[in-house]
């Protein structure tokens, strides 16, 4: 399966989803985004290492780089591998020079560990088809670290619920997400038609 190389393009605190935050992944050779809903920690944990601040003790990941050198292991990769009723997956491929192993890991923390070791973040054409965002022509995504956290007049009110909504309407407030930059919105509306189809 071709893999597609992906960078992480924003980060930002959930507007409607307490202690979480939205981590927004975009292909380095196209306008799709993939946006994935993380808990505070692991946004802690990628924060921190983008913007290289020295913790004063080790974080977790940190301590998984430690080991891995100890052991001659460093990662190569890391691959969101798949996505099952809306929740994504991911594998560390590490090698000792010698042989190759995948490790199964949640996304966020994969991606915590794959800044850590400068490794590169990949996924699947079939998992950009089932949940990625496509940008319009002219839009464009803050080509910043923080992806400021607006919530637009619709999103500020408390939303719909999506199970009562038609496929169309979806796919109507699901545009206007996009348009806005509200990509967690869009996440969960993508989510909900992917439970549909």
């Amino acid at each position: 399966m071709e893999e597609i190389k992906l960078e992480i393009l924003g980060l930002s605190s959930s507007q409607s989803q307490s202690g979480s935050f939205a981590l927004v992944l975009g292909e380095t050779s196209g306008n799709r985004r993939l946006p994935i809903i993380i808990g505070m920690f692991e946004a802690q944990a990628i924060a921190i290492e983008i913007e290289k601040i020295q913790p004063n003790r080790p974080m977790t990941h940190d301590l998984f780089v430690s080991f891995a050198h100890t052991f001659n292991y460093t990662v190569e990769k890391i691959v969101i591998s798949d996505l099952k009723e809306g929740v994504f997956f991911a594998k560390i491929v590490c090698t000792d020079g010698q042989k190759v192993e995948e490790i199964d890991s949640r996304p966020s923390d994969a991606i915590a560990i794959a800044l850590r070791f400068d490794a590169e973040i990949y996924t699947y054409e079939r998992i950009l088809n089932e949940a990625g965002i496509v940008l319009t022509e002219g839009e464009e995504f803050p080509e910043s670290e923080d992806v400021p956290a607006t919530v637009p007049a619709e999103s500020a009110k408390k939303d719909t619920d999506l199970k009562d909504l038609s496929m169309d309407r979806l796919k109507e407030i699901l545009q206007e997400a996009i348009d806005n930059e509200d990509y967690e919105r869009a996440a969960k509306i993508r989510d909900e038609l992917g439970r549909r189809n």
